[in-house]
């Protein structure tokens, strides 16, 4: 598959996209100050969850000799000699349980935010947001089985046959549309997930549950306590939930506003990404610090952090859009996604707009089309 091409071509550090400018690399030419007096004078990017591999774009920005504050939860320094300097904030416990959209909403300081595809149209009629630039291809949500006790299980329609608890964080609206599509039998679907293995191991994989390819499934064979084997996975994505789960995102309408900024900023957000999986590790250190100093957040090790960008290409989450692009969305596929998703919110008694399109939530206006992953020679 291309792809796994392209990703081969990152891993072997093949054709440098830009010049390095200060602690990242941007796009040439910028021009020394090229955001002052365009961009705010801070870009603060809100996303979703501590600081992952996942993320990881944002960090780049910063670069690996960023400022951590514990109490903001936020990493912080200057975006090259851009004259601008970039704050990314922690998610999780630091967003008081708000989405990212409600969030954006009330602090209007933030430039920028995290914001999945079902996400944003759940915020459309109150919190709407535009999305403009996808730093993942494809959701690294999984649900995780042990292989020795479900050896039947290739694809999500050998699921339900298995009877297996299928443990998720309530909330979830992949469950709802796995059920919906009967992937996952009603009876199954457990909302008890409480972040960590216990149930898992306690059960000795008995239970199936939700997590993420390019962290759990190297956690459990490496570092989780009373298991420390191989487990195997089903992406969300290959059931037709296609979501994009990171769109960094925009007030809706001050998008125009903000058009001169994003028309230079965005460009620099696809590199920081390209620049992140191509030279991972000093980041991935960066990563670690944050960890360490901001308490509570996920397990992180060096090694689960460098195989994460690893899983990350091969997989393809982290991946060119639907030609040579990184970051661009397929318009098709979120209008897709605004399909599956819309019955599901109106089930639960939420408002969504009707007619909303791809062109409400995402745009492609500021991408460059000429930065994606290098492909072979």
């Amino acid at each position: 598959m291309q792809k796994h091409l392209l990703a081969t071509a990152v891993l072997a550090g093949t054709t440098a996209l830009t010049a390095c400018t200060g602690t990242t690399s941007v796009p040439a030419p910028t021009g020394q100050g090229a955001l002052a007096g365009v961009c705010p004078a801070t870009v603060v990017i809100q996303t979703d969850w501590y600081a992952t591999p996942e993320r990881a774009a944002a960090y780049q920005l910063v670069g690996p000799n960023g400022t951590v504050d514990v109490q903001k939860g936020a990493y912080s320094g200057p975006l090259g000699d851009t004259g601008v300097n970039v704050e990314v904030r922690l998610g999780g416990p630091f967003l008081g349980g708000q989405p990212v959209p409600a969030q954006m909403y009330q602090d209007q300081s933030i430039t920028l935010g995290f914001v999945p595809t079902d996400d944003a149209v759940r915020a459309a009629a109150k919190f709407p947001v535009t999305g403009v630039f996808a730093s993942l291809d494809v959701n690294p949500q999984i649900v995780l089985f042990d292989p020795a006790t479900y050896p039947q299980v290739t694809s999500w329609k050998d699921v339900p046959g298995t009877g297996a608890p299928v443990v998720y964080s309530e909330g979830k609206l992949f469950m709802d549309y796995l059920i919906a599509h009967g992937d996952v039998s009603a009876a199954q679907a457990d909302a008890s997930f409480d972040g960590t293995p216990s149930r898992f191991v306690a059960e000795r994989g008995k239970a199936m549950q939700q997590g993420y390819v390019s962290n759990e499934p190297y956690r459990w064979e490496h570092d989780v306590k009373g298991w420390l084997k191989p487990v195997k996975s089903l992406l969300v994505h290959e059931s037709g939930y296609e979501i994009y789960p990171h769109a960094w995102s925009v007030r809706s309408g001050e998008l125009d506003a903000l058009a001169p900024c994003l028309s230079k900023l965005v460009p620099m957000l696809q590199q920081a990404q390209v620049d992140y999986v191509r030279d991972p590790e000093p980041v991935n250190q960066a990563l670690l610090r944050i960890a360490q100093t901001i308490p509570d957040g996920p397990p992180m090790t060096a090694g689960g952090n460098t195989d994460s960008v690893r899983v990350q290409l091969a997989q393809q989450i982290v991946g060119n859009g639907p030609d040579a692009t990184l970051g661009d969305f397929d318009t098709g596929r979120v209008d897709r996604v605004i399909g599956v998703v819309t019955p599901i919110l109106r089930a639960r008694g939420l408002a969504v707009p009707d007619g909303i399109t791809a062109g409400a939530i995402v745009t492609n206006r500021f991408v460059d089309p000429a930065i994606g992953l290098p492909s072979t020679p």
